[in-house]
């Protein structure tokens, strides 16, 4: 049976399958466009999300310092009113000296000054006054502590600007009798810085230079056949009693000092002449005549009579006006002793003294 023909239609498979690619296109083209416009919305959002977050982090850095400016501005707020009241302050105290200057103004300045000049002159009369205390006194430049109560030397002037001690350093210083002097002056050096007699002389020249008035001057000579300074080298020039160490100084070197030889007054008062200016005070530490003047004697031995002699020819070279104050420790075997030294005194308007041996 033949086959029937087919007929053509509009709406057959194939049209529909040209359509259905088509829409198909469409579709694709559709997603192709959406998925691109979702990055950049994304990529946008972003952008837009870091710009937030920058202004955050801004306001929160301002409310930070907006903080510390508010503390600051309290502290200013409280320094300014600790400062005007401050400033209150020494403006009254301004007010109250212009005050008092007006008050000073108006009072007699007359009366003031001589209210001022009275008292001047009484506060100048106390310092004389206290001045010369101590000249009398002494001032006890340096300690001196004594067996009980011995420090007393009734009659002797220890005043003066430039006071000088001699003190005998000759052999008859080692005993106050002959036979002991011979006695020790055989022994050691230690033993005749130790006898009695030295001893009592050293602390005669401690206690003496304890009573110096402190604005003195002072010099110490021991003397046997010659003469030296306690403190070597000092010869030609007064020490200050008001230096203490170096006072200490030269009592603690006239311990050290061995009684020697024999005695020459001519010598030790040539001394004198030699010394810029003179003493005007002398005391002299000694226990009898002299045994020779300038050169030594041809004989071994020595009378009384020409000790006399001797000790008149040193009187001769002695400076005048000078007191001599004579402390005397008086030995056997120089009878003439005790007179020549009390006549010196007296004609030189010092003083003579022979203290007991427990002195001081």
């Amino acid at each position: 049976m033949a086959r029937k023909k087919r007929r053509f239609s509009t709406f057959s498979l194939s049209f529909l399958d040209i359509m259905s690619c088509g829409f198909g296109a469409v579709a694709l083209i559709f997603l192709i466009i959406k998925h691109g416009s979702d990055h950049e919305i994304e990529v946008e959002t972003q952008d837009l999300s870091a710009e937030v977050n920058l202004l955050q982090e801004e306001v929160e850095f301002g409310r930070e310092h907006l903080v510390l400016a508010r503390n600051t501005l309290d502290i200013t707020s409280d320094e300014l009113a600790e400062a005007q009241g401050l400033a209150r302050r020494i403006i009254e105290q301004i007010e109250a000296v212009k005050g008092n200057i007006a008050e000073i103004d108006s009072t007699d300045e007359e009366e003031d000054i001589k209210r001022l000049q009275e008292k001047l002159k009484k506060l100048e009369q106390a310092k004389k006054d206290l001045e010369e205390e101590n000249k009398k006194l002494g001032n006890n430049v340096r300690k001196y502590v004594g067996d009980g109560d011995r420090q007393y030397l009734t009659g002797l002037r220890l005043g003066g600007d430039r006071i000088l001690i001699l003190l005998d350093s000759s052999a008859s210083m080692l005993g106050d009798e002959l036979i002991k002097v011979i006695r020790t002056r055989n022994m050691s050096s230690r033993v005749k810085r130790e006898t009695e007699k030295w001893r009592r002389a050293v602390n005669t020249v401690s206690w003496l230079t304890a009573q110096f008035p402190q604005d003195s001057q002072y010099q110490i000579f021991t003397f046997n056949t010659n003469f030296r300074a306690a403190i070597s080298g000092t010869e030609d020039r007064w020490l200050n009693v008001d230096d203490r160490d170096q006072l200490d100084q030269a009592i603690k070197e006239l311990g050290k000092i061995v009684p020697d030889g024999g005695t020459s007054l001519e010598r030790v008062f040539n001394g004198i002449n030699g010394m810029s200016p003179l003493p005007d005070n002398i005391i002299l530490i000694t226990d009898g005549l002299p045994t020779q003047g300038m050169k030594k004697p041809r004989a071994t031995t020595i009378s009384g009579r020409d000790r006399r002699d001797l000790f008149k020819r040193a009187v001769r070279v002695l400076p005048k006006n000078v007191p001599v104050n004579v402390i005397l420790a008086p030995m056997e075997g120089d009878p003439f002793a005790a007179s020549e030294f009390w006549k010196l005194a007296m004609e030189t308007q010092g003083s003579f003294l022979a203290p007991s041996r427990d002195w001081p």
